[in-house]
């Protein structure tokens, strides 16, 4: 039996990935869409991407039988809509963000756990190839204990062509959240260990100053639970010109006892200073993972999620962590340190 999805918002692009993996595939069947944004509502049946059905989600689902909702609207309306979803019963994958306030993901955390509905994520770095080489060469134990970790996730700002919700108050929810909660994912599943501690972070308007609400900018230090430390910087700084093709663009680089790896987004191999050798490595790219988030979500809703592959308690760990590191930068916090277990715990998000 096909499982039925709903989609409720088309308002940032990457949710037309979703919306081609729904109608692609054979056990699936999109049986609802709602845009209450008209201009978008036209667009997306004028392209041929979805019919739209609904513009109120609520009615939606208290109308439409299916059993997944995804969720692609504005960064600051989605928890509302993905905590309607699960207390209506439905599975829930959104874009990342997943919500932008902590209350919201406490909320989500509790119904997914009350109901037993899995919650997906559009963390794709764990689908790359250049970072699942990356985690290969990480667990193979040739880089060692790892002591340091640094990472850019800079994108272009291209402040003429973002939607223009990004710049209307309590719309975007930052930077850090936004873009920042790749890495948060990442690197847990990548290493091995948790992010145990938040250290200082900031997050600051730099280069979008007509819209003072706007934080372009981002960055971070965190401690692992093995003591690495992690300094990442998240902001819209890449010059607009390069897009997305510069060698930097999602760059980590691994320090060990064992030797050095990096690599990028836009890397064509894995590099590997190995400890003890005169010669850099070259590493080939495995193969990627493609729409392996997807693939997860669906596996996890049928009992056949592999134990490694992303699933709803990583979700809402990492989507909980970047809302406090962004809160963190928000506060323009320093010198303070957070245990993020525990306050997983005690805060009652833990599933």
């Amino acid at each position: 039996m096909k499982l039925k999805v709903a989609i409720v918002g088309f308002r940032h692009g990457h949710i037309f990935d979703i919306v081609s993996r729904i109608k692609n595939s054979n056990n699936l069947e999109l049986v609802a869409a709602c845009e209450q944004h008209q201009p978008t509502a036209k667009s997306v049946e004028d392209s041929g991407i979805a019919k739209i059905t609904h513009t109120d989600y609520i009615k939606m689902l208290e109308t439409v039988e299916c059993d997944i909702v995804a969720v692609g609207d504005c960064y600051g309306k989605r928890g509302k809509i993905v905590i309607e979803a699960l207390k209506k019963g439905r599975h829930v994958i959104s874009d990342k963000p997943l919500c932008t306030r902590l209350e919201e993901i406490k909320e989500i955390s509790g119904l997914s756990k009350e109901k037993n509905l899995k919650v997906g994520c559009q963390f794709t770095l764990r689908d790359m190839p250049q970072f699942i080489g990356m985690r290969d060469l990480i667990k193979s134990g040739d880089i060692g204990e790892i002591h340091s970790i640094i990472f850019t996730g800079n994108h272009p700002l291209m402040l003429d062509e973002r939607p223009s919700w990004y710049f209307e108050p309590g719309m975007h929810g930052g930077t850090i959240n936004d873009i920042g909660v790749h890495a948060v994912d990442y690197i847990p599943w990548a290493t091995g260990m948790r992010i145990s501690k938040i250290n200082s972070a900031r997050s600051w308007n730099a280069f979008a100053k007509k819209y003072p609400y706007f934080k372009d900018a981002g960055q971070m230090m965190l401690t692992m639970e093995n003591g690495c430390g992690i300094l990442g910087d998240v902001s819209y700084f890449s010059p607009d010109s390069h897009g997305y093709g510069l060698p930097f663009y999602w760059r980590f680089t691994v320090y060990g006892t064992g030797g050095i790896v990096e690599t990028s987004a836009t890397s064509k191999n894995i590099i590997f200073a190995k400890n003890g050798e005169k010669q850099i490595s070259f590493l080939n790219l495995p193969e990627p993972d493609d729409g392996g988030y997807f693939k997860a979500f669906i596996d996890d809703i049928n009992g056949t999620r592999e134990p490694d592959k992303l699933n709803t308690y990583d979700v809402i760990l990492s989507s909980y962590i970047a809302l406090l590191i962004q809160d963190a930068g928000d506060k323009n916090i320093r010198e303070l340190c957070i245990n993020t277990e525990k306050k997983f715990q005690t805060d009652e998000v833990g599933l």
